[in-house]
């Protein structure tokens, strides 16, 4: 269109559809080398977010290795990650279903090498010498708390499984050195949180197999471990936070030895096993990814000189998976803030770029795609937060003379996690339409050194609120955003800031919860082992402090909560059930405010299925313009709006 078409902000018309952000990609993470095969992860909501492992062979043949009725998924934690390991062509998994572990043979089906259990597995290591697989279980099978240890599991056909490491409350990362004579893990106990206070600890593997006396080298009260991997030499590299900085560190001849020390983030929050942010390319080199400032870049690092070499990549974002590397190669997800998240391969040599597989093969007109704008903000008590900004942003509209446009905060989940500026259709779906998006890196967000992710500590449900708040009224200070118009969503923890925010400050006119949080006291009680003690940092130890809880849950004041609001949420949700938001609706339902409740069946922590990420998304955005008073451009499936 030659002359943009003048439109409200809010009825632009978009190709950016529901049903494209749900069904037009699929993620990828998870990446194994094998030889000079390479292994992926790829999640797929057009096939009821099943995850399959794909493979692409030497000879650059893509297929997929996971048959159908199998579903590539750990339930350890709740949240799950590293579900799979390849060795020798041979892949394993745990399979959803059941959470057993299969053995895949090329070109044969699944075979199970679990028992029927309640039982649940993740984080492989295969250890060739004893033909058994080495691997953090989770049991279930008692009455109280799930029980974490590191086994191993025989690959000969017998069943018994040997508990190698045991009596910590949380598990990770059990690592094999190349010769198999060490067994490196980690470990963190209650209240901590594996970015609280992860310890790393070393072990001789005796002749029976089991690890002899450990040896704790990093980790413990304010130096949270993470990520240890074995070089070829027997090096041990792992990244610690001694210095209030997640930083890489190496452990060799008994000693341990800073690599390069900086100010910032080598580092991520522990969420999802597997989670890497750098490999071992060989003896000399590792490949690593590092957050400066909220922003995420890849380099080389010399670590006989310690000589930190930014690699000049077309990406800003490289996920939680991180690198692989295997000479002078490296393999990693990027994406940048116009383009969706790809399958990468870098030559270290020439730095020649090769695609193997994207996340998206639709293509999408830039003239519809809205770039982050990097805002830094004043916020309570003096200090700065940080956070992406998207203006409205589509070639065939443009608002009116003088209006200004709706803004729509988001409020990240975790909370201990971060927002990023890689391609978000998600985002892209509401800008298109005429909709600012401010996406908050609050006080407790990771990305921003340890000391700002303490601006949390004890403050949940204020800091991360303020941040927000401070946001958008900065925003609408500057003319970015009509103040009037202001708007806040969250899912989980972010659904929880959003609710806060809505009950405590008058600031937003309407929100949308995502499977949020809206009673501490009974998240604390109910939810799983992985998070159970995590609200005693956040909010403070319970019950001893259920004074506070109940000061901070929005639904014991009703009272102040005015604002029209949407609920969504998933009915076999185990980390937030479904209470949280059925209590929360019904409260506002009687109390006569706005509000609709939408549910999911087979739906989780997450909204995985297509047809779950279509409803949702149109739902909410039917919500807002019913309640804001914009037009849609195109017709979607009116919700049921109580009150209203």
């Amino acid at each position: 269109m030659t002359h943009p078409q003048i439109a409200p902000y809010g009825s632009w018309r978009s190709p950016i559809t529901a049903s494209l952000v749900a069904t037009s990609g699929v993620s990828l993470s998870n990446i194994v080398l094998d030889g000079d095969d390479i292994y992926w992860l790829e999640g797929r909501p057009a096939e009821g977010g099943r995850v399959v492992v794909v493979r692409r062979a030497a000879d650059g043949a893509i297929a997929d290795v996971t048959p159908p009725g199998f579903n590539v998924r750990t339930r350890v934690h709740e949240y799950g990650g590293a579900p799979y390991t390849v060795d020798q062509g041979i892949v394993y998994f745990s399979n959803f279903a059941d959470q057993r572990i299969y053995r895949q043979r090329p070109g044969a089906a699944p075979e199970p090498v679990t028992p029927e259990a309640p039982l649940r597995y993740a984080d492989f290591e295969v250890d060739r010498q004893r033909n058994r697989l080495i691997g953090v279980r989770e049991d279930h099978s008692g009455n109280g708390e799930a029980i974490n240890t590191i086994v191993a599991i025989p690959l000969d056909g017998t069943v018994e499984q040997q508990v190698l490491v045991e009596g910590a409350d949380f598990y990770a990362n059990p690592r094999l050195s190349p010769d198999g004579r060490w067994l490196a893990w980690l470990s963190w106990n209650h209240p901590n949180m594996p970015w609280d206070a992860a310890e790393l600890w070393v072990a001789p593997v005796r002749e029976d197999g089991a690890p002899g006396p450990a040896e704790r080298i990093a980790g413990g009260p304010d130096d949270a471990a993470f990520q240890p991997t074995w070089g070829p030499d027997g090096t041990l590299y792992f990244v610690a936070e001694r210095t209030g900085w997640w930083n890489l560190y190496r452990w060799r001849n008994g000693a341990v030895e800073a690599l390069c020390p900086m100010e910032a983030e080598f580092g991520l929050p522990l969420f999802v096993l597997g989670a890497r942010t750098y490999a071992v390319e060989s003896a000399d080199r590792l490949v690593c990814t590092y957050i400066e400032r909220g922003m995420q870049k890849m380099a080389t690092l010399d670590v006989q000189r310690g000589m930190l070499t930014s690699l000049d990549l077309p990406f800003s974002d490289f996920g939680v998976s991180g690198p692989c590397a295997a000479s002078d190669r490296v393999f990693f997800v990027g994406a940048s803030p116009a383009t969706p998240a790809a399958l990468v391969m870098l030559d270290l040599i020439n730095g020649a770029l090769t695609t193997i597989r994207h996340s998206m093969e639709v293509q999408i007109d830039p003239g519809y795609i809205s770039m982050p704008q990097v805002i830094e903000f004043p916020t309570k008590g003096g200090v700065t937060a940080f956070g992406f900004y998207y203006p409205p942003h589509n070639r065939d509209f443009r608002a009116p003379d003088g209006e200004k446009p709706p803004l729509l905060v988001r409020s990240h989940g975790g909370p201990t996690s971060a927002a990023s500026a890689s391609f978000n259709l998600r985002i892209q779906f509401w800008t298109s339409r005429g909709i600012a998006v401010m996406d908050v890196n609050y006080g407790g967000s990771t990305g921003f050194g340890r000391a700002y992710r303490q601006r949390l500590d004890g403050q949940w449900g204020i800091v991360d609120v303020d941040d927000c708040c401070s946001a958008a009224m900065y925003l609408a200070a500057q003319g970015l955003a009509d103040p009037k118009r202001l708007i806040i969503t969250g899912g989980s923890a972010g659904g929880y800031t959003a609710l806060a925010a809505l009950a405590f400050r008058n600031v937003f006119k309407v929100g949308a919860s995502y499977y949020g949080v809206s009673d501490l006291e009974a998240l604390a009680r109910d939810t799983h082992k992985f998070e159970s003690r995590y609200l005693d940092r956040l909010v403070g130890p319970y019950p001893e402090r259920v004074d506070v809880y109940r000061e901070r849950s929005p639904i014991h004041h009703i009272e102040r909560l005015i604002c029209p609001v949407i609920f969504l949420q998933g009915l076999e949700d185990k980390v937030v059930p479904p209470d949280q938001s059925e209590r929360m609706a019904a409260a506002l339902r009687a109390k006569g405010v706005p509000v609709a409740y939408l549910t999911f069946e087979g739906e989780q922590h997450g909204f995985r299925k297509a047809e779950t990420i279509i409803r949702a998304l149109e739902a909410e955005l039917y919500f807002y313009s019913r309640i804001l008073g914009f037009d849609l451009a195109d017709p979607v499936e009116p919700i049921a709006i109580d009150n209203l």
